[in-house]
């Protein structure tokens, strides 16, 4: 039997406008710019793939499982300029058959450098979820998937509103180097983190990177071997794993279905006929099938542990290091980094006191520069940043609306800069 657990990241980031040294106008972000790719993309990815999610959904009739980390970014982008797409998500979370994984609301890097802004960030996604969607969280993902043995315990322990542990477990990448001879596809869990949650240990599911990214960025290459890959084949694939392992965890952007792989590649299709040739491959004699798909938690209660993942040094599904290179590898990106979060403290004492003086005015300033700081937050800006493969026009080059990642530092350290004078300009005394 192989279990399939479909997991897509959705998310856009609140791209900088062009601010040079000289600017003093405190709105930073490209409400053109943003508001023109969150169109474009729900129209090449967003309202084609869920449409057709929910369709297959109600089809297989609750056979046909999906589960989406959703950042609060791009659902504040959609609900200002794409409502139905966030109407069409609200139908499938009706349907019981997708579940929402919880992660930070800005996608940020906040895990690494303030675990209270990660709890507050963490906090407010949840409250997002639940608002939208009527589901809270039970399955945390941090910020592309980043992740080692003292997160994993920091998460564990965070508590619920019934003080008990909040999260059934992670998802995380499956990185060959820390497995060695193991198998992604099994259940795991941190090394020496034993808390428990319903008798269950905190479970992680590691993602099978093989086979996610066959469909996430080979699938249209035409120099791959496997070219062209159809469902059938793939589902023979997935049905391997039987005997070596009971999960296959396909984690990918969602962007893959439209956007990174167009539509005429076939990729619709492929997603279409995806799910009956799961089963179709493992069908007995009397028309069941021993494969299934299920949710990150539908995983997460059903299996149990076969042993630790002992991750020391934080890992990622970045890139071919898969750690942190893609935003902390540079000068700049270290800078850009540094001084974001030391700017944390000054930004929310300027919120804190806003709220005791009780100003009107006072408290929308401090709230929009609290606001407009997490929005720097977000791991995008210092992945521009990458000088990693600049040269070699890969993937950091096509996701960067930037020249070069100078211009990404130069452009993003001046609104810092500007951000500091505001927070400095309104400091009030109570």
């Amino acid at each position: 039997m192989a279990s399939i657990v479909f997991y897509f990241q959705v998310h856009q980031p609140h791209r900088l406008r062009r601010y040079s040294v000289f600017d003093q106008d405190p709105f930073y972000f490209d409400d053109a710019k943003n508001g023109e790719v969150c169109k474009k993309v729900a129209d090449k990815c967003y309202r084609p793939a869920t449409k057709l999610i929910l369709d297959l959904v109600r089809k297989h009739k609750g056979n046909f499982r999906v589960s989406y980390a959703i950042t609060g970014t791009v659902l504040d982008q959609l609900e200002r300029w794409c409502p139905d797409v966030i109407g069409i998500f609200q139908d499938l979370a009706k349907t019981g058959c997708c579940e929402f994984v919880g992660e930070t609301y800005f996608h940020s890097l906040s895990a690494l450098y303030s675990r209270v802004e990660f709890d507050e960030q963490v906090q407010m996604h949840t409250r997002k979820i639940q608002d939208l969607f009527g589901q809270t969280p039970q399955v945390f993902r941090n910020t592309e998937l980043i992740y080692n043995n003292d997160l994993a315990w920091h998460v564990a322990q965070m508590p619920g509103a019934d003080g008990k542990p909040r999260w059934k477990g992670m998802i995380c990448e499956g990185v060959d180097r820390l497995l060695g001879y193991r198998s992604p596809n099994y259940l795991y869990t941190p090394s020496g983190t034993p808390t428990f949650r319903d008798g269950k240990p905190f479970g992680l599911l590691l993602k099978n990177y093989r086979l996610s990214d066959d469909i996430a960025f080979r699938f249209s290459n035409r120099g791959w071997a496997e070219w062209p890959l159809s469902a059938e084949k793939f589902a023979q694939w997935v049905n391997q794993i039987n005997g070596d392992g009971y999960l296959c965890n396909l984690f990918m952007d969602y962007e893959t279905f439209g956007e990174h792989q167009w539509a005429d590649t076939g990729i619709f299709e492929f997603l279409a006929a995806l799910p009956e040739k799961v089963f179709d491959v493992a069908k007995k004699k009397d028309g069941t099938t021993e494969n299934h798909f299920i949710t990150p938690s539908m995983a997460l209660d059903h299996f149990s542990p076969v042993g630790e993942y002992d991750v020391h040094d934080y890992i990622s599904w970045a890139d071919t290091e898969r750690d942190l290179s893609a935003w902390r590898q540079n000068a700049m990106q270290f800078n850009a980094l540094d001084e974001t979060y030391r700017l944390e403290k000054p930004v929310k004492d300027r919120y804190q006191l806003a709220q005791l003086k009780g100003d009107e005015k006072e408290k929308t300033d401090a709230f929009h520069l609290l606001n407009d700081w997490r929005k720097l937050t977000t791991s995008d800006h210092f992945y521009y940043m990458c000088t990693k493969y600049w040269a070699d026009g890969d993937v950091h080059k096509y996701f960067s609306h930037y020249d070069s990642p100078y211009d990404a530092y130069i452009n993003y350290m001046n609104v810092l800069d500007n951000l500091r004078t505001r927070c400095e300009a309104g400091v009030v005394k109570v």
